[in-house]
């Protein structure tokens, strides 16, 4: 006589009589209907490019113009619109063209990486015009004629795109901003021809330089090598360590003491006497003389006299010709003040 099966001590599904229920499903957020997709990052830290005295070669390498202005990043939102400095200000209020741009994109919920811009009479971006337009360093003035060059979607329609590679970004930025537009988000666009021709022309149309992208890459933060500029003539942060004072000159003084980073601490690396015009180096002395010190930041032996020295926190975007064997800027030329929300990176010495 067979015996019957015997009774498992711990049924497959538990109780036969209960019921069969899925995996709860978490809480639905409100301000993003569609609820399997990614959440939206509040704040997203840019990608930042290296700079390379030439272009790369090979076809993994994207080329662009290099836009001269402000980096921003554009929030769509179901809940509105935001706008964002490189150091995370929101400067929604500044940009009103640029607000109403991104209320007319036709999608629900993305973030755009790109560039404020003003453009002078040739076309080319001017970062001095992009300054005046919002009233100086510290000014509160909002910029009309602002424009974003758009070259990054990093959230698309509730989809985070930092691990996608730069071609797919790439071809969902050109649907959302088609390329040719005149509205004020515009297409930064790809240019199709190697590095050394693009960087030629742009030097030989007054441009500050040309990015190169790799196609490859996903979206990181930080200088970490996707991303590389190269530049036709030299402009970056320089701190203000001082003045030297001057009864002629435009704002009462006759140049600017610069200082770059070199590891801990900062170096001199020269003056700049040129590049101001009469309202803004009024604007700016009267910006220094709020925060004169007792002592320079740097250790300075030029000779000169009737010095002022300041605590070291205004950065002066300068234009340069490189450096002198001494580390001495070269034909160094004031282009304007960078605001702190911008969290503009001052030159460092290697």
């Amino acid at each position: 006589m067979s015996k019957p099966p015997r009774k498992p001590s711990q049924p497959l599904l538990g109780d036969a009589e209960a019921p069969i229920r899925s995996r709860p499903r978490k809480k639905r957020d409100p301000a993003q209907p569609q609820l399997t997709l990614d959440p939206m990052p509040e704040r997203i830290d840019p990608c930042l490019a290296l700079l390379k005295p030439k272009p790369p070669k090979g076809r993994q390498w994207a080329f662009e113009v290099k836009w001269d202005g402000y980096r921003l990043a554009v929030h769509t939102e179901p809940s509105g619109v935001r706008i964002l400095t490189r150091g995370g200000h929101d400067w929604t209020a500044r940009f009103p063209a640029i607000l109403a741009a991104a209320k007319r994109l036709p999608v629900a919920t993305a973030i755009l990486d790109g560039e404020a811009v003003v453009f002078d009479e040739q076309g080319r971006s001017d970062f001095g015009r992009l300054q005046q337009s919002l009233g100086g360093r510290g000014g509160n003035r909002s910029s009309r004629e602002a424009v974003m060059m758009a070259f990054d979607l990093l959230y698309f329609d509730g989809h985070d795109l930092m691990e996608t590679e730069f071609t797919a970004r790439r071809h969902l930025l050109e649907g959302l901003v088609p390329a040719g537009g005149e509205e004020a988000i515009r297409l930064s666009e790809e240019i199709e021809t190697d590095g050394d021709t693009l960087l030629r022309i742009a030097c030989e149309h007054g441009l500050e330089g040309i990015i190169a992208k790799d196609r490859n890459s996903t979206y990181r933060s930080g200088r970490g090598g996707e991303w590389l500029k190269i530049k036709c003539i030299q402009s970056d942060g320089f701190v203000i360590a001082g003045y030297q004072r001057s009864s002629s000159a435009f704002g009462n003084f006759r140049a600017l003491l610069l200082a770059a980073r070199k590891g801990a601490d900062l170096v001199y690396v020269g003056s700049v006497g040129t590049g101001f015009k009469a309202n803004e180096a009024m604007k700016l002395r009267a910006t220094m003389d709020k925060i004169k010190a007792t002592k320079p930041a740097v250790k300075y032996s030029g000779g000169r006299k009737n010095l002022i020295w300041i605590k070291p926190k205004l950065v002066a975007e300068i234009q340069y010709g490189g450096l002198t064997h001494d580390g001495k800027l070269r034909h160094p030329s004031y282009k304007g003040l960078r605001d702190a929300a911008d969290n503009a990176a001052v030159y460092e010495i290697e």
